[in-house]
């Protein structure tokens, strides 16, 4: 049973960013009370409703934070170009894991956290949508966005929903309209298809030694390891939405390892204009930038 916290809601102002910042409780798990941070322009008529990118951080599923510096960069920058900016935190199942996340980390435990990091994210949106008014969030532009860790549970959320959660009716409100992955992957892409496939950003390294670019396993663990788990990275959705005709953002980086899964601020404003076309506009753009290592 899901229990939502509308209680406790911590405001305070970022002058110097022209934004203001909430912090709520969008749910109870276990011991863990889980937060999010609304950033938003200031100065909004009440009626406002702003389009809204919705990030999970990296880290492993172990570490990192809602409010790190990359993410408060990344806030600043939505809030000034006309979004709500949500940052969330989620369950870090695996910190303190003896095992960690790479290859002594069994299969089934990888599927286990990757369940519970998109079912973390949807109940992160469902409380968006119920205090759309008040937040000033337009519940039919809401994006998902994420790095490393937060990238493969985005995807996880967005496009494979039925498979990781056994029953999903609490969800059925939920219809995001973009998607941005910075090195995620994901376990079946069959699971996009046109019914729920969205404009979705992608960037990523060819040699991605955790995140698979292609199709290979998770952290490059070999077949007799308890922690071998194939996964399809962004050339391999790249591959699939082409064929259901659906735009994308791929920006690839030849010869790049899991270094692409930090946020590419050089790029926010390309980001930006696809997701206007794409997301506002209702545009069909297929992207595709090229890279190389220096």
């Amino acid at each position: 049973m899901k229990l939502i916290v509308n209680a406790l809601i911590i405001f305070f102002s970022l002058s110097s960013f022209s934004q203001s910042v909430e912090t709520h409780v969008y749910a109870i798990k276990t011991i863990d009370s889980l937060k999010l941070d609304v950033y938003t322009p200031e100065k909004l008529s009440d009626s406002t409703k702003l389009p809204v990118v919705i990030w999970m951080h990296g880290g492993g599923f172990s570490g990192g934070s809602r409010d790190g510096v990359e993410e408060q960069q990344l806030m600043k920058y939505l809030t000034e170009n006309g979004f709500i900016g949500v940052s969330i935190s989620y369950r870090l199942l695996r910190n303190g894991a003896i095992t960690g996340f790479g290859c002594q980390c069994s299969k089934e435990e990888k599927l286990f956290t990757f369940a519970k990091a998109a079912e973390d994210f949807l109940d992160a949106t469902n409380y968006l949508i119920q205090n759309s008014d008040s937040l000033h969030v337009n519940p039919k532009k809401i994006i998902a966005g994420g790095s490393s860790a937060g990238a493969e549970a985005v995807l996880s959320a967005v496009y494979m929903k039925d498979f990781f959660i056994e029953d999903t009716s609490d969800y059925e409100n939920i219809k995001y309209a973009g998607l941005i992955s910075f090195a995620g992957a994901m376990v079946d892409e069959n699971y996009i298809t046109k019914e729920n496939a969205v404009p979705t950003v992608l960037f990523h390294g060819t040699n991605d030694n955790m995140v698979p670019y292609l199709k290979a396993s998770h952290h490059l663990c070999n077949r007799n390891e308890i922690g071998y788990l194939i996964l399809n990275g962004s050339g391999v959705i790249v591959t699939r939405l082409e064929k259901i005709n659906m735009p994308y953002y791929l920006f690839r980086v030849e010869g790049a390892q899991h270094e692409v899964s930090s946020i590419n601020f050089k790029e926010l404003d390309n980001i930006k204009q696809f997701i206007n076309n794409t997301v506002l506009d209702s545009k069909v753009i297929q992207t595709k930038r090229l890279e190389f290592k220096r």
